[in-house]
């Protein structure tokens, strides 16, 4: 049996794709033993055990960006951590090691390079993180979300997402639309704007939402409109044009994103990784609103779909009510237009990147293609 190590975690970001991989695992190598290494402060503590997944922990190393105390206290933290993660390596006798980033990540692939263990890194973002910039100096293979990533050797393979989005991406949006709208409270007839800010919302795009929200209405524009948990007015209400029929649903979070997905014809968004590779692979147009701060990693994220034709991006400043009418109206409207765009980001970020990753993972394993595994080296 082929053991496989996922290490990661700490956000959404590094656990949705160590998930979808070890679900592509299980389906393209059922005899594959997987387990995923996280810290007991990150989401996996949560998210991996709930997703039917084996988690082993290590303490966390968080990798300070300014001088300090944190900074001389690295060293330590690093060698305990990376004795945990080579224990663990051991104990469950692996034969490949895959690294997302996080706290986690560093210190197994470090275990795994001293045990002469074999490495992948997959790098969600644009911009590389510290941990898949180290990674990488003795990984076997490096792979990426976004094309034109700054890591040596990279090739780009899309970012691995749940069995859910992938099998709707495939099947096309349009296969559930007129279901998830009657489920979300929408009438299927009309057109559907989704907003939102990720899972803790964006002001910016709230305010400029609210100030466009009657005159999407009037022109038959409906919204879904999530504002995130704690930004969701008290006063919150269903609201219904009564000429065009055209509602507005505002919700504090959407668990089932498949679904919001799948009711909507246009996405306002942020430029998270994840956003913007779920929307393309699904063929969901977007107009991308970088965050205005940080190292810029969200406009890098969105610079290929922008590139290509098949997204929009305002800068932050400029959004406002006026500017989401001249944005949307002309777009949500056009039909052909929105399938032009669907198509040209599904060019970009085609579906099946969990399987890429997982076969990558197996041909370094020393899997051959069909195979579902081999006996245990003990």
């Amino acid at each position: 049996m082929v053991s496989v190590v996922l290490a990661g975690g700490g956000t959404a970001g590094h656990t949705s794709p160590m998930i979808a991989v070890a679900q592509a695992l299980a389906e393209a190598a059922p005899g594959t033993a997987v387990t995923c290494v996280g810290t007991p402060k990150g989401l996996e503590t949560d998210v991996v055990p709930a997703a039917g997944l084996t988690l082993r922990l290590i303490d966390p190393v968080p990798l300070p960006r300014h001088l300090g105390g944190d900074l001389v206290r690295v060293p330590f933290r690093l060698g305990r951590a990376v004795g945990q993660a080579r224990a663990i390596l051991r104990d469950l006798g692996a034969d490949v090691v895959v690294g997302f980033g996080g706290y986690a990540s560093l210190p197994v692939c470090l275990a795994a390079w001293r045990a002469r263990i074999p490495v992948v890194v997959h790098e969600q973002n644009a911009v590389p993180g510290l941990a898949n910039k180290v990674s990488t100096r003795f990984a076997r293979a490096v792979l990426t979300t976004f094309p034109g990533t700054p890591l040596r050797r990279a090739r780009c393979v899309g970012l691995p997402l749940r069995a859910d989005l992938t099998a709707l991406a495939r099947a096309g949006l349009g296969t559930r639309r007129a279901a998830s709208r009657e489920a979300l409270g929408l009438r299927p007839d009309l057109p559907v704007l989704l907003v939102s800010g990720g899972s803790q919302g964006a002001r910016r795009l709230n305010e400029a939402t609210l100030a466009a929200r009657s005159e999407l209405l009037r022109a038959g524009v409906q919204i879904l409109h999530v504002w995130g948990p704690k930004n969701l007015p008290a006063d919150h209400a269903v609201l219904e044009d009564p000429a065009s029929g055209a509602r507005y649903v505002p919700l504090g979070y959407v668990a089932a994103m498949a679904q919001a997905y799948a009711a909507a014809d246009l996405m306002l968004s942020r430029a998270g990784a994840g956003t913007v590779v779920e929307t393309a692979t699904l063929g969901l147009p977007a107009i991308v609103v970088p965050l205005p701060f940080g190292n810029g990693e969200q406009a890098r994220n969105a610079a290929a779909l922008i590139q290509a034709g098949a997204d929009e991006l305002v800068i932050d400043a400029d959004l406002t009510g006026q500017e989401v009418l001249r944005r949307v109206l002309p777009l949500i409207t056009s039909p052909a237009e929105l399938a032009r765009r669907g198509a040209l980001a599904q060019r970009v970020m085609p579906p099946g990147a969990a399987e890429r990753v997982a076969r990558t993972v197996l041909d370094v394993a020393g899997v051959p293609a069909g195979e579902v595994g081999r006996e245990d080296r003990s």
